[in-house]
């Protein structure tokens, strides 16, 4: 149950609450044989009438008169009434209710408005065979109808209540919650289906607090409960009234805005808190309460709400607050009473064979004594109830056999403590229902954080301004201690490096105050852990590797750093025999293409010079090719041939064969040179099984101590023997292999790369890596700040940041660094020598072309003067002799231009 005003206009609420009685000249109904009853809510040990008990009492009456303005009678009764206040307490509800039945005929219940009244009344209702209309009591367990058979509720259930808060978190981006809830029914019900609904949606509650409502008070001291969780949301989940002591001992606390953001189920008169200093910290403050259709825009029976607004106003028009002030509660206890007076009517309009022509439709069993009667016709009129369907002024009215609650309209409204002008209002924001779930609503939809914010806030405490106690380790990339000389000589100490960086975007981006203690090298990374544990540092940032063993004793953030291992050894001279180590210069692709070459120059000489070249006449076709391909070879080679080219196409080509030459030889001598000297690397270990296997032994096996090394070592390795070479530091690891103390050593990828890429070039790395891991922030278990911390994490993965630094520490190399992989030069880098080549050889062709095309004409054109002269001489013996020389001449001339 929950106390909700549709508009405050609290100054005149005020008024209204400081009146000592509200007359009113209801007409009187006490000769009436069928009533309904009443049960209304008011402050204890006050007896003025409240506005809420006036505005549910007034709702109730009106929906009586108004079934005499319809004329609905009950075997030609009309419907009366009976009115009780309650006092919030449950003995008090029951015995009135106990008291009026045995004097009245009292044929439905409608209230009380408290749960924790309606789970003790509900079963005497039950007994009596009479039903139990609440319109305010939320209790989720109400909704058990095996356990209560005769309940209804015109209300929504805190299970929906439920549901709406956690749809609102999911909109929000939030995932826990604290909730502060009152010590009864209402109380622990309304906690309960948060909680049930929160674990189904995979949300969660990081605490329960109790507002003890016989002390008034919070059980525990409220900053220290609140400060002390990881979550920054708060759900209130009680009475008006004890909300509003809630929040003033939260403003005494300062744990209000901007440090939480609070929900509340019920809104207070904000003209209680008297201080700009409080409306500030009241600022961004959310209630959620149920609401009528008509609110977020759903049909409702407007006929009838008017006809009950007009009655309200006839009879007791000082009472009535206008249209827009009607608590929504009012309108709830009016659909519940006309939904007992539709049941009654059409109970009593039935002719079937379930009631007797001769026997009442409202008569009882048993005598006066409330607890001996009972209803006759009880289940006819459960079940008229159960498939009763109508349209209220709250919206449809609907119920089933399986459930307490109604199939369908319930409706909720998020409003907003926003400041407007000079005051501080509740401004409507989101709405909700059964269809829909949370959508904007229709007038405003801006949602004011704490500090005028528009952006939704974290759900999780954030560590800006706050001074954090950093440790951190030596570790080349990751930490590295420098000197450094400013301007004025002044020699000053910084910290640079993987670390260092990573730190810094945190901050940048946290808002912390970092305080850092320095460790060296040789420190225990296992006592840093432990140091953190017991609270003397709150994190240990360095190159810490995520074990199952330290996870027992502290957290560890998201990754900072994927880990894995290798073996480091010293780097020895490669003397074995390699009987074709001079082809190694050149790829197997390269040596195939200078061998074309040289067979193509071959065959291109050999055509150019086999006619002019007195070296190449008058030889076989095997001797030209092969002299052919000898002067292509020693060309190329530079160590020149026998004879020399003639022509001008071989010139050519020659010098296409120097060029080539010049450019592979060159190449050649400079790589065989630097693969005959450069050291080769042969490991005394190809991998970890050879150390498993004892292949190296173990007391050579440098292993830092007290580190994750040591535990893979332990439990992989040896089985639990220290059998290694102890190392106190990474210095101690590279003295130990120069020093040829050990023969090898297992370490962090990161670190070993590093080294050997930048400092140590004499020692080298083997085998692939293995045992996969990762480095990560160490913090206290249930750190108040982790979720911070993880989130920003995440978001500096996501911005690429880490790859950033490892390129920045990890890529860069000093060492003139040698591996497996191939040094032998490509086709790839040669192509453009090769194409040289080809054009130049193409010239060659081209001129010697050039030249025979020449020399074939001038072949031609003899060939056929010859043959002309012999056809003209016998041309001149078998004609006539009297054609003179000058005449054949001319002929001769004639053919010899148009053969040309």
């Amino acid at each position: 149950m929950i106390f909700f005003s549709r508009n405050l206009h609290w100054s005149w609420l005020h008024l209204l609450f400081v009146l000592t009685h509200v007359t009113a000249d209801w007409p009187s109904t006490n000769s009436s044989n069928v009533k309904l009853l009443g049960l209304f809510y008011d402050i204890s040990n006050v007896t003025e009438t409240t506005t809420w008990s006036l505005h549910a009492r007034a709702m109730f009456k009106s929906a009586i008169i108004l079934s005499h303005r319809y004329n609905i009678t009950i075997q030609q009764h009309l419907i009366g009434w009976q009115s009780a206040q309650t006092a919030g307490d449950p003995m008090t509800a029951l015995g009135t209710t106990c008291q009026l039945m045995t004097n009245s005929n009292i044929l439905g219940i409608v209230g009380p408005p408290l749960s924790r009244e309606s789970v003790i009344l509900a079963p005497f209702a039950a007994r009596v065979g009479i039903p139990h209309i609440s319109y305010a009591a939320t209790d989720p367990a109400l909704s058990d109808r095996s356990t209560y058979s005769t309940f209804y509720r015109t209300v929504p259930s805190d299970n929906t209540a439920a549901l709406a808060i956690a749809q609102l978190f999911i909109r929000f981006n939030w995932t826990s919650t604290i909730i502060i809830y009152q010590n009864d029914a209402y109380g622990s019900g309304g906690a309960t289906a948060i909680i049930d609904t929160f674990d189904r949606m995979n949300l969660s509650v990081a605490q329960s607090i109790v507002f003890d409502i016989v002390s008034m008070s919070i059980r525990g001291n409220l900053k220290t409960l609140l400060t002390s969780s990881q979550t920054r949301i708060v759900i209130l989940w009680t009475e008006s009234n004890y909300a509003r002591l809630t929040l003033e001992e939260a403003i005494r606390s300062d744990v209000l805005a901007p440090h939480f953001i609070w929900i509340l189920s019920a809104n207070i008169p904000l003209d209680s808190f008297n201080s700009t200093t409080d409306y500030e910290k009241l600022s961004g403050m959310l209630t959620v309460e149920p609401v009528v259709g008509s609110v977020v825009g759903a049909s409702i029976n407007t006929t009838l709400l008017t006809a009950a607004f007009d009655i309200w106003k006839e009879y007791e028009p000082a009472s009535f607050p206008g249209s827009d002030n009607v608590m929504n509660y009012a309108l709830f206890a009016f659909d519940a009473t006309w939904m007992l007076i539709q049941g009654l009517v059409e109970l009593c309009s039935q002719t079937t064979s379930n009631i007797s022509s001769t026997s009442s439709c409202v008569s009882f069993t048993g005598d006066s004594f409330c607890f001996n009667r009972r209803f006759v016709h009880s289940d006819e009129f459960i079940n008229i109830l159960d498939r009763r369907l109508f349209r209220g002024v709250t919206g449809p009215v609907e119920f089933n056999s399986n459930t307490t609650d109604r199939v369908d309209g319930n409706y909720y409204i998020a409003k907003n403590v926003q400041r407007s002008s000079s005051t501080w209002n509740y401004v409507p924001i989101l709405v909700w229902s059964d269809s829909s779930g949370w959508t904007r609503n229709a007038q405003t939809n801006v949602i004011i954080w704490p500090n005028n914010s528009l952006t939704i806030p974290h759900d999780y405490a954030t560590i800006a301004g706050v001074n954090v106690r950093i440790a951190w380790i030596e570790s080349i990339p990751f930490l590295k201690k420098t000197e450094v000389l400013s301007g004025t000589d002044v020699l000053s100490t910084k910290f640079v490096g993987y670390i260092p960086d990573l730190i810094t975007e945190l901050q940048n981006r946290m808002g912390f105050v970092a305080n850092y203690t320095y460790f060296s090298a040789g420190q225990s990374y296992n006592e840093l852990v432990d140091a953190v544990a017991n609270g003397t540092f709150d994190m240990f940032i360095g190159d810490v590797t995520v074990t199952s063993a330290r996870r027992e004793k502290v957290a560890f953030s998201s990754t900072i750093f994927d880990n894995s291992l290798r073996i480091i050894v010293r780097k020895s001279v490669d003397d074995q025999l390699d009987l074709w180590s001079f082809l190694k210069p050149f790829s197997s692709k390269l040596w195939i293409t200078s061998f074309a070459a040289i067979i193509y120059a071959g065959l291109i000489i050999s055509i150019i010079e086999r006619d002019e070249n007195e070296a190449l006449q008058d030889r076989s076709f095997i001797s030209l090719i092969a002299m052919s391909m000898w002067f292509s070879f020693g060309t190329i080679t530079g160590f020149g041939v026998d004879f020399h080219v003639t022509t001008a196409a071989g010139r050519i080509l020659t010098i296409g064969l120097y060029i080539l030459g010049l450019v592979l030889v060159a190449a050649y001598t400079a790589n065989l040179a630097s693969d005959l000297t450069l050291k080769k690397s042969i490991g005394t270990i190809s991998g970890i099984e050879d150390i498993r296997d004892g292949k190296v032994p173990y007391s050579r096996v440098g292993i830092p101590l007290d580190t994750s090394v040591e535990d893979y070592y332990l439990r992989e390795i040896s089985g639990g023997n220290r059998n290694f070479y102890p190392l106190k530091s990474t210095d101690d690891l590279y003295d130990a292999l120069l020093n040829n103390i050990i023969d090898a050593s297992v370490m962090d990828a990161g670190v070993l790369e590093y080294a050997t890429g930048n400092t140590y070039c004499n020692l080298t790395l083997v085998s692939a890596d293995f045992d996969r891991s990762a480095f990560g922030i160490v913090f206290q278990k249930d750190w108040l700040y982790e979720q911070n911390l993880d989130v920003t994490i995440l978001s500096i993965r996501e911005a690429g940041i880490f790859d950033k630094l490892k390129l920045k520490w990890f890529q860069p190399s000093t060492c003139s660094y040698s591996d497996a992989t191939s040094t032998a030069m490509s086709i790839e880098s040669m192509a453009g020598l090769f194409l040289t080549f080809a054009v130049i050889s193409a010239l060659a062709v081209l001129w010697f072309i050039s030249e025979k095309r020449s020399m074939i004409k001038k072949t031609v054109f003899f060939c056929d003067k010859k043959t002309l002269n012999d056809e003209n001489e016998s041309l001149t013996r078998d004609e006539s002799q009297n054609f003179s020389d000058e005449s054949v001449r001319r002929k001769s001339s004639v053919f010899s231009i148009i053969y040309m």
